[in-house]
């Protein structure tokens, strides 16, 4: 950020004047004026009468704590960025801070007291400069079911796929289907902005429709030598579907090579009357592999995942990402490898954007990563080429190793 003229506003509120003063200093070296705000309703004034870019304030203070005021924010409509002073247990600010993402906040990762200047200009990296957040955008339904429809009937449901690497050979070892709309006018949409509108009935369609489109993609990569394991999500009717079964075991197990894996998220495997005993026997027995989604962020039954055919773990990229930032974190992601290792299965780190964690990750006992620090995802003829150049993780072992041999 620019170290002159302030050309940005932040509304602080903290209960303490000295630190408040100290903060107010380092924001101004920032080039960001400040306005004091000792109490919380003096806060949602400001905020409405100035429209600041940034809101800072602390979790615990006065009356009303900083989980209340992330509440009267997401009220105010307000459009900034949001940075909490946790100075309380790193859990309750990694609490608020999914509660201010849920609300809609555009939330900056929270800091501890004292704050060092280098943190904070790290946190409020593009901030100089960005416009006063005006009245919240209100767009309209961007299209309608009949489009969904035609989307189907003319095709444009097509898939990308997220590279996996292999951690123990460095090498890519399988992908995950990821289905976009090649819409004709918006282009390339991701799932968020149209699974939500699907009937049951279409996601149904869509399922099939992904797995007929990723089977053929895993066909010409195997006759072209190239044999990768292929993930793709799933919901629980999915599970529950006949015509599923069949379509594996008449275009994928015919093919034979590398497991088909079925990612269920975290939530939803644990529900007893998804994976009942009947559907559990009957994947295994039709050679499926179960992967768990998002494993860690929702309250599982451990015991369940001894009884259930999971081939699978899959960590969720919030614990990946903090990995050297947060202790905690670093302690589920290992925990969860060794679990893995515990029950035989694979460990596969989602969410790798720092190539700087692949260390540990492998310390831990992780035996798969992926993330957009190795690879974006791609359409089929960019896996072909990608299986053909040295792999991200081969490049970073080179790295690594000319490195300590310079020191």
């Amino acid at each position: 950020m620019n170290e002159s003229s302030p050309h940005a506003l932040a509304v602080l509120l903290e209960d303490d004047p000295d630190a408040a003063a100290a903060l107010a200093v380092q924001l101004r070296v920032l080039g960001v004026e400040t306005r004091y705000c000792r109490h919380s309703h003096h806060l949602v004034g400001e905020v409405l009468a100035k429209a600041p870019q940034l809101v800072v304030m602390g979790l615990a203070f006065g009356e009303q704590d900083g989980i209340a005021m992330l509440r009267r924010l997401a009220e105010c409509r307000y459009r900034g960025r949001v940075l909490l002073l946790s100075g309380v247990e790193r859990k309750v600010a990694r609490i608020a801070e999914r509660l201010g993402e849920a609300l809609g906040l555009n939330m900056l990762r929270s800091l501890d007291k004292p704050m060092r200047l280098g943190e904070l200009r790290e946190c409020l990296e593009g901030l100089e400069g960005e416009a006063s957040p005006g009245p919240p955008e209100i767009r309209p339904p961007f299209f309608h079911q009949e489009e969904l429809e035609l989307a189907f009937a003319r095709q444009e449901l097509i898939l990308h796929y997220q590279p996996q690497f292999d951690l123990e050979t460095r090498r890519l070892s399988g992908v995950e289907a990821l289905v976009r709309w090649n819409h004709p006018e918006a282009g390339l949409l991701v799932p968020g902005d149209f699974l939500p509108l699907l009937t049951p009935a279409q996601s149904r369609l869509l399922t099939r429709r992904v797995l007929q489109l990723a089977m053929a993609d895993a066909a010409r990569w195997r006759e072209a030598g190239l044999n990768l394991s292929l993930s793709m999500n799933v919901t629980p009717d999915d599970l529950m579907c006949q015509e599923l079964v069949a379509l594996v075991r008449e275009g994928w197990h015919s093919a034979g090579g590398a497991p088909l894996v079925l990612e269920i998220t975290e939530t939803a495997s644990m529900e007893d009357e998804l994976l009942s005993s009947e559907v559990a026997a009957r994947l295994h027995l039709t050679g499926l592999e179960v992967s768990v989604d998002d494993f860690g962020v929702g309250f599982s039954s451990l015991a369940r995942l001894q009884l259930l055919p999971i081939s699978e773990l899959k960590v969720d990229r919030s614990f990946v990402s903090r990995l050297h930032e947060d202790l905690q974190d670093a302690a589920i992601v290992e925990a969860v490898a060794l679990l893995g290792r515990r029950l035989g299965i694979r460990v596969v780190a989602e969410g790798v954007e720092d190539l700087a964690c692949l260390a540990a990750l492998e310390r831990y006992g992780c035996t798969h990563v992926q993330g957009f620090g190795l690879a974006r995802p791609m359409p089929s003829e960019g896996i072909m080429a990608l299986a053909n150049t040295e792999s991200p993780l081969e490049r970073a072992s080179g790295r690594s190793s000319t490195d300590s041999a310079c020191k």
